[in-house]
């Protein structure tokens, strides 16, 4: 019996393989296993209606702020970039349990995380002044007015869309002079999740009276652009030093190291 079995496994074997041979001849595709292979997003001819952008580090220079960060954490700069992975980690966990923080406040409480964990004393007002002090007066990026000038000219409108709380991008866009190129400001402080929570691109698009995919955010940030995309929006990646784009989501159509090189992309549609 035994004999038997193991000459039907091999008759059925040979059948697999001859059967797998003559598909792919006829070109068919057959699964492999392994990674899945990132989606690309070819460059759309239309253009979208509306431009959003992301503000921190996109618009604005951050050095300012990270300077400040460093100083309270003892002048340790090494630490920066887990001090904000802890931000955006635990505003992601207020998103997903029905919470919610200014980000600001968040960014203290991540900050006072880190400190604890390195040994440095810091109360939640010293982490707070070291981050909405230096924020709120942020300059812009060099490239990044006439840029936006060049996009408004060529008839876009701009919609800024941040995790920030309005009273902060307000005051942040009056001390760099941004406010003028901008058609309406979107926080997330109005409606309770931070990006890239589906929902949050989901409501900018019904606050603009537009479909997703006629969205397009403008970011430096690989999360921001990942959550863009899969709420069936269009992305342009600035990729400012550090910035990286998820592996894992979509890429977007334009990928540049400044906006005016995304902007002349875009006004070329």
């Amino acid at each position: 019996m035994f004999l038997n079995q193991n000459i039907d496994m091999n008759n059925n074997r040979r059948d697999f393989i001859k059967k797998s041979t003559i598909l792919g001849a006829a070109g068919v595709t057959i699964p492999t296993l392994g990674f899945a292979s990132q989606d690309k997003t070819e460059f759309r001819g239309e253009r979208p209606k509306v431009l959003f952008f992301d503000v921190n580090e996109t618009l604005l220079d951050l050095t300012a702020m990270k300077d400040s960060v460093a100083k309270a954490l003892n002048g340790r700069n090494d630490l920066l970039p887990l001090w904000f992975t802890t931000m955006l980690q635990y505003s992601l966990v207020s998103t997903v349990a029905n919470q919610y923080k200014d980000f600001a406040i968040i960014g203290a409480a991540a900050l006072q995380m880190v400190a604890a964990n390195n040994d440095i004393v810091l109360s939640h007002d010293e982490a707070k002044k070291s981050i909405v002090d230096p924020i709120r007066s942020l300059p812009a990026h060099p490239e990044i007015p006439a840029a936006l000038q060049s996009l408004k000219d060529a008839g876009y409108k701009l919609v800024s869309f941040t995790n920030s709380s309005n009273k902060g991008v307000e005051t942040q866009f009056k001390n760099s002079g941004l406010t003028k190129y901008f058609d309406q400001r979107l926080s997330i402080e109005d409606m309770g999740k931070f990006k890239p929570h589906v929902d949050a691109y989901n409501w900018a698009a019904r606050k603009m009276s537009i479909q997703p995919q006629e969205c397009l955010l403008v970011a430096a940030h690989g999360w921001d652009i990942s959550g863009a995309l899969w709420a069936n929006w269009r992305g342009a990646f600035i990729s400012r030093p550090g910035a990286q784009l998820y592996p894992l989501s979509p890429t977007p159509e334009i990928n540049e190291p400044n906006l005016k090189l995304v902007a002349d992309k875009l006004i070329s549609l």
